[in-house]
């Protein structure tokens, strides 16, 4: 098969209007091979939209799934962000963290979707993120579960809230999770100081695992970084589609 099919993409950029956040926010819209628009398509919303596509390489992931492995077309939406406030925005303690996810929820999702042939069931649309990415989408499908019940998480930081946020749990049997940590992710430096993301991964685990949550959990060796998770996303993304 000529190998220039792989790197062929449709990409559309929007500016998104947002009350919650003050601002427009950029996101970038992947429309898979032979995209029409009297069919629908499943959905994967990626925080750090730009790193999804620059070091995440998603798009061309997603055409080797499709062209190869016979997966259903999706749509990619990337939500970009400014890494300055990203912190602020993903982190559950974050200032803009309330604001970032009422946006997303509320005012990202409706304007995809009357745009754009997305199917609007929560086991249609995937939430993805590395990072603290991975956390706030855990968030998100917790506190929207009419809204999200899948979500690919490549080595999310799981700290203390968040851990405490899925204690108050009860019954997570309707969320389904994919967890992806680097067996050399012990000492990751990051804005709020350096964390142990194995251990808090793990911890993660047991307390999903305590709510019933069919969790699907991975450790590799691998370290905090998107040489790590490219080569691990398209099994990912595979498994949901």
């Amino acid at each position: 098969m000529d190998n220039a099919i792989y790197y062929k993409r449709t990409i559309v950029k929007e500016l998104v209007p947002s009350a919650a956040l003050g601002e427009s926010r950029s996101v970038r819209i992947c429309l898979p091979p032979g995209y029409n628009e009297s069919l629908s398509y499943p959905v994967i919303y990626c925080q750090d939209g730009e790193d999804f596509f620059n070091f995440g390489r998603i798009a061309t992931t997603m055409n080797h799934l499709i062209f190869d492995e016979d997966v259903q077309p999706a749509i990619i939406v990337g939500v970009d962000v400014d890494k300055s406030v990203r912190t602020s925005e993903y982190a559950p303690e974050g200032d803009r963290f309330p604001s970032y996810c009422r946006f997303f929820a509320e005012e990202l999702l409706p304007f995809i979707e009357e745009r754009y042939p997305v199917r609007t069931t929560p086991d249609e649309r995937i939430l993805a993120g590395d990072s603290l990415g991975g956390t706030v989408s855990l968030h998100l499908a917790l506190d929207y579960p009419s809204l999200f019940c899948q979500v690919i998480s490549l080595s999310g930081a799981f700290l203390q809230q968040t851990q405490s946020r899925i204690a108050a749990e009860t019954d997570l049997s309707w969320l389904k999770l994919r967890m992806l940590i680097g067996t050399e992710e012990t000492s990751v430096t990051t804005e709020r100081g350096t964390f142990d993301f194995l251990e808090a991964n793990r911890n993660a685990k047991k307390l999903l695992e305590a709510r019933s949550c069919p969790v699907v959990y991975e450790e590799k060796e691998g370290k905090h970084l998107w040489g790590f998770w490219q080569k691990e996303s398209p099994g990912m993304l595979k498994a949901f589609l």
